[in-house]
């Protein structure tokens, strides 16, 4: 039996619950996930980086990989950037060669966390001048969106302190929102200001921007352009990312995720490994909120370390697409009548039906109609672009910086 007949009787129990098959390929057909230059490169956690044969050395072969995976699924055409690992004489110039590649540029990530004068901050460094530097960089990276068409000023903080009474806390509260208000002056038009948290780690006393609160308190003050970024590896143990996601899209301030999992304590997994029920739950309330949740930006935020980068690239992309067919198969009417007649359980199972439905044929037979390779990962594997980079570059010692954060 192929996957049409498959997808044929998917289909078929689908349109007998209510669901608009038709409706629902559409919306995967338009999906969109950006994935980052960092993670086509030997970039890794803080502990050792693992080189790759085959990784890409420069921004110009991160964007030829990019494409190669745009060309696989269909749904990934963008790339975000961290300056200055991806810094270049001529962004007019990349922006075309990108435009070459089936992708184009996307969040600008500025690195405020490597240079030495950063050990104690960037934006809330004690020092006056430190901060000038960091605001300086982010103005450039502001500078950089104007040039590539970027849309998305992706901003994660490294700013904390290790013990009690090293700075002030408040002090450094007040230092980060005078220079956000100066950066956010530069942002493009229609542009938007990500501000991401992170509740501990690389600061381990306290970290200036350590929740979703103080990220959405910062919005607030600075304006409509800017709003929070949720990384779904930044939490603490047991936190409910899919109630964060609901209150942020009902406050109209959620601008975009880092998609990535967690085991314990950081996030270089990748997205939907280890815990494929919560990226469901995230997508389900995305796919509930409807229009309020249009302008979102869905981003990989990943340190593959030990696996083929590719590849990794790859499954990470996958993941997304079926947390998010799973959630657009959610019979949404039969769950708010349950919800609305108390049914706790009948209402769980609606979402368990979901989530454990195999959307794997209703996803291959989009890719076939989006003229794609059913099986992307079969395709990979029995493709040769993987062999050639791979005798084309090498092994390279680094080819983006470090850990992304």
């Amino acid at each position: 039996m192929t996957f049409h007949e498959d997808y044929r009787r998917l289909a078929e129990r689908l349109n007998n619950e209510g669901i608009d098959v038709d409706a629902v390929k559409t919306k995967l057909k338009n999906q969109h996930i950006e994935t980052p230059s960092w993670g086509y490169g030997n970039s890794g956690t803080r502990f050792k980086v693992f080189s790759w044969r085959g990784a890409a050395r420069n921004i110009h072969e991160k964007l030829a990989d990019a494409g190669y995976i745009h060309r696989l699924t269909g749904v990934a055409p963008s790339v975000a950037i961290h300056i200055p690992w991806d810094k270049t004489d001529d962004y007019n110039a990349l922006s075309d060669y990108a435009a070459e590649q089936g992708v184009s540029i996307g969040a600008v990530n500025p690195n405020l966390f490597q240079e030495d004068q950063y050990k104690l901050g960037s934006m809330c460094h004690p020092s006056g001048s430190v901060r000038e530097e960091a605001i300086a960089h982010m103005v450039e990276c502001c500078e950089i969106m104007e040039k590539t068409g970027s849309k998305a000023l992706s901003l994660w903080f490294a700013d904390g302190t290790n013990y009690a009474g090293q700075d002030s806390i408040s002090e450094r509260k007040h230092r980060m929102e005078a220079a956000l208000s100066e950066v956010y002056k530069h942002l493009p038009a229609g542009a938007k200001m990500l501000i991401e948290y992170k509740f501990f780690e690389p600061a381990f006393y306290h970290t200036d921007l350590a929740d979703w609160g103080m990220s959405y308190a910062m919005a607030l003050k600075l304006g409509e352009q800017a709003q929070v970024l949720v990384d779904t590896g930044h939490h603490a143990q047991g936190t409910n990312i899919a109630h964060i996601v609901a209150f942020l899209l009902d406050e109209g301030r959620l601008g975009g995720f880092h998609f990535n999992a967690r085991k314990y304590a950081d996030d270089d997994l990748i997205v939907g490994t280890n815990n494929p029920m919560e990226l469901f739950e995230i997508y389900h309330e995305l796919v509930s909120a409807g229009e309020r949740a249009r302008d979102v930006d869905y981003m990989i935020d990943q340190s593959h370390n030990i696996e083929p980068k590719l590849e990794a690239m790859l499954v990470s992309v996958l993941n997304c697409q079926t947390a998010y067919a799973k959630a657009l198969v959610v019979n949404r009417p039969l769950l708010i009548k349950r919800q609305q007649d108390g049914d706790v359980l009948g209402a769980h199972r609606v979402l368990v039906d979901a989530f454990e439905t195999d959307v794997r044929p209703l996803l291959m037979q989009v890719r076939e109609e989006m003229g794609r390779q059913p099986d992307p990962i079969a395709a990979y594997r029995s493709d040769s672009y993987v062999q050639r980079v791979a005798e084309e570059r090498g092994v390279a010692d680094s080819g983006s910086g470090g850990y992304p954060g």
